[in-house]
């Protein structure tokens, strides 16, 4: 995979079960449609510090940034602020969607409606069919709504500004326990490092293996050399099937 993206899902609804967050395995599974790595996924509080922090530590590790919630008009809409902070920079409040919000509300557009219009200094504003109000991006951070159906909508318009990435799979199911298996995963893993490798045990029998391992890497080279490596080190016979 290439251009590692890291996700931010925000807000206090998530942490306390109020609602079932449907944002983060929706931009995981995109992610990964799209070849693209996620390098982190976090949830966090509607809490500014907690934001900033996050974003700080997201930044690091990924080039682009996807949030989800808190760019509403209520109190606890606190991520536009929290974002500018890790950035450096100053929010402001942009003309051009304060016209919008003006357009959409109509004699509705209370000065709390107004704070829609807030954005980081330096904002781009992304816009998509079939919505009002834009993408708010700045320094590679996406600040998405939580409500589903509009992140979902949103989310397809920041991929397309996204570059695609490649990735390559293999799955191993083995007949085999992890401790009769973890001494060839070292060994390959070690002098492999660059190729994530993964070992998943099940104990439904039902599904006619013990455990799934799996290899990935965007280019196929490394992953058939993964793969030809450990049919030589692994026991004997307990390779059920390859996909």
């Amino acid at each position: 995979m290439t251009t590692p993206v890291a996700g931010i899902i925000i807000g206090n609804e998530v942490l306390t079960a109020k609602v079932t967050d449907a944002n983060g395995p929706l931009l995981v599974k995109r992610l990964r449609d799209r070849g693209l790595a996620l390098a982190l996924l976090a949830t966090v509080p509607d809490d500014v510090d907690a934001i900033v922090e996050t974003v700080q530590l997201a930044r690091r590790r990924a080039r682009n940034i996807v949030t989800s919630g808190g760019i509403g008009p209520t109190h606890d809409d606190v991520t536009v602020r929290a974002v500018a902070l890790a950035l450096g920079r100053r929010v402001v409040r942009l003309p051009e969607i304060e016209a919008k919000v003006k357009e959409h509300y109509g004699k509705r557009a209370t000065p709390q409606a107004m704070r829609l219009a807030d954005a980081p200094e330096g904002a781009e504003l992304v816009y998509q069919d079939g919505i009002w109000y834009p993408v708010l991006a700045c320094d590679g951070v996406f600040m998405l709504p939580g409500v589903p159906d509009l992140f979902r909508i949103q989310l397809e318009t920041v991929l397309g500004r996204l570059p695609r990435g490649t990735l390559t799979t293999a799955a191993m199911y083995l007949s085999a326990t992890e401790p009769e298996i973890a001494r060839a995963l070292d060994e390959v893993a070690l002098s492999m490092p660059h190729v994530p490798i993964g070992s998943y045990p099940t104990f439904d029998a039902s599904l006619g293996y013990k455990v799934k391992v799996t290899v990935e890497h965007p280019e196929p080279g490394p992953v058939r050399e993964v793969v030809a490596r450990l049919e030589k080190l692994l026991p004997a016979g307990c390779i059920l099937r390859l996909e």
